[in-house]
């Protein structure tokens, strides 16, 4: 049987309107839609009413699976693909079983995110970078390096970072960063759930517990906060 090809797609941060015209035809077209928890039933109600609809988290096979089975299938990813979201070991999955892939880029909630809660990840006079870190620790067990990322000038914005919020805050202040430094914390990014909470360094673990922010949520901090 000829193999079908994989598309490893990324979906935007929430909005079913940031979904790229690339994104949705292929959707529409695909023979089995493989989706994670973010995608919103919005996007998979694009699919032709004969595709397979799969839910799958961090696991790799399905996707060779079905496209051993000779269907072109939509793996849909929330933001995109290569922030974060496992795309390349999809693909090194997918490569390993000589089956062709192409990758659509999705809006990254990164950048999109802050922007719908008004916060500019870069502005003159304010931030001449931005920095993007996973807030997870690392398989291995190892912590990001603090004492370096302290001394960055520009916006840090952390991914799925509120599980390990009191790390990521006492180790910056451990590090010399400004306590009174501003810190957002956007949950359900673009969404009509959206709800962000401000702050700064000294007390953004204490509001996190007063108004129960759970994940999906992303954190910045950094003087664009003020905007």
């Amino acid at each position: 049987m000829k193999k079908g090809k994989a598309y490893i797609i990324g979906a935007g941060p929430g909005d079913f309107e940031l979904l790229t015209l690339k994104a949705k035809r292929i959707i529409e077209n695909a023979d089995c839609i493989v989706y994670d928890r973010l995608i919103s039933d919005d996007i998979l109600r694009l699919a032709k009413k004969s595709a397979e609809l799969i839910y799958l988290g961090k696991e790799n096979q399905t996707l060779v699976k079905k496209c051993l089975e000779g269907k072109n299938v939509a793996r849909v990813k929330g933001g995109d693909p290569f922030v974060f979201g496992r795309g390349g070991e999809e693909i090194e999955a997918l490569f390993k079983n000589e089956i062709e892939f192409e990758v659509i880029p999705g809006i990254t909630s990164s950048i999109s995110v802050p922007a719908y809660a008004g916060i500019p990840v870069t502005h003159r006079g304010l931030a001449r970078s931005f920095h993007i870190f996973t807030g997870h620790t690392m398989e291995n067990g190892k912590w990001h390096n603090f004492e370096n990322i302290a001394k960055l000038e520009g916006t840090l914005i952390f991914l799925m970072g509120v599980k390990n919020l009191d790390l990521i805050v006492n180790d910056l202040i451990k590090y010399g960063k400004d306590s009174k430094t501003p810190v957002a914390i956007i949950e359900k990014g673009a969404t009509k759930n959206q709800r962000v909470t401000v702050g700064n360094l000294e007390n953004i673990l204490e509001l996190v517990e007063k108004n129960r922010i759970t994940p999906p949520a992303i954190t910045v901090i950094g003087e664009v906060v003020n905007l």
